[in-house]
């Protein structure tokens, strides 16, 4: 077990699945958070048990230093217990790969909601581009930009509503600032492909995002979505929208019962 916190919702009333879902959440966020985070999905601990991890440094899990996917992978593995359905949205879903890779064996199935997976899909040609911006971008200086002018820049500069500044939403935002970047991460798909393990990938169409964010990350993140579906021999499921699991809940809900009620073997 880790020092991390998680939500636990069971609604079975005794009945329904054995095999729980964990799910890992993106950055500004946490787990059972109904603004970013998987909230949405609480109709699901109808049919089993629900993990909600709130990575170091966001929700109730404690402070960290720096943020780490792979740190983050650590922590995943020791939640799966015997086995379980992993989920990961955004820069969890790098994390949930990561995860997947040093133990397949405990990973039942794996969904990726619009993963942040770009070194995965470094030959893709907007992610290429992306790669080149941020990587020439300098760290946040945390002295120099606090976390209420990071959040307000974050989304306005991309046409995005500005979520309410709560003392929790800005420790999640101060917990991103110092996130190690995920273009850092290397992610050996090949182990994920060899094990067989199943994969489900969402993606969202970005036709009625912002035109700015859709540009600089959600023409992106289609193409990382494409590459895994490619490179893992996944499945991919797209939407309407740009943020999936919040927008279109009952949608990303029932795509999530019918991948995991289709894995052979495991209920």
């Amino acid at each position: 077990m880790t020092g991390v916190h998680v939500t636990v919702w069971d609604d079975r009333n005794g009945g329904g699945a054995d095999t729980p879902a964990l799910f890992v959440h993106n950055i500004f966020t946490w787990g059972d958070d109904p603004e970013y985070g998987f909230a949405g999905q609480r109709p699901l601990a109808a049919d089993r048990r629900l993990l909600l991890m709130d990575r170091r440094g966001y929700g109730d899990s404690p402070d960290t230093a720096r943020s780490d996917v792979e740190v983050d992978a650590g922590d995943i593995v020791g939640l799966l217990g015997t086995g379980a359905h992993l989920v990961g949205h955004g820069n969890g879903g790098v994390a949930a790969l990561l995860a997947t890779t040093h133990r397949p064996d405990l990973v039942r199935s794996l969904a990726l909601i619009q993963p942040s997976a770009f070194t995965a899909a470094a030959d893709r040609p907007l992610v290429a581009d992306l790669l080149d911006r941020v990587r020439g971008l300098a760290p946040t200086a945390a002295d120099d930009v606090t976390p209420e002018r990071f959040l307000r820049d974050s989304t306005e500069s991309v046409g995005l509503p500005v979520p309410e500044p709560t003392p929790r939403r800005l420790r999640a935002v101060a917990t991103s600032m110092r996130e190690r970047p995920v273009w850092e991460a290397e992610i050996p798909l090949e182990a994920i492909r060899g094990a067989g393990v199943p994969v489900l990938v969402v993606c969202e169409t970005w036709e009625d995002a912002p035109a700015a964010y859709r540009e600089h990350v959600g023409l992106p993140l289609i193409e990382v979505a494409e590459s895994l579906t490619d490179s893992l021999g996944a499945r991919l499921v797209r939407m309407p929208g740009y943020y999936p699991h919040t927008q279109r809940p009952a949608d990303v809900n029932a795509a999530l019962r019918e991948f995991w009620g289709g894995v052979t073997g495991v209920s």
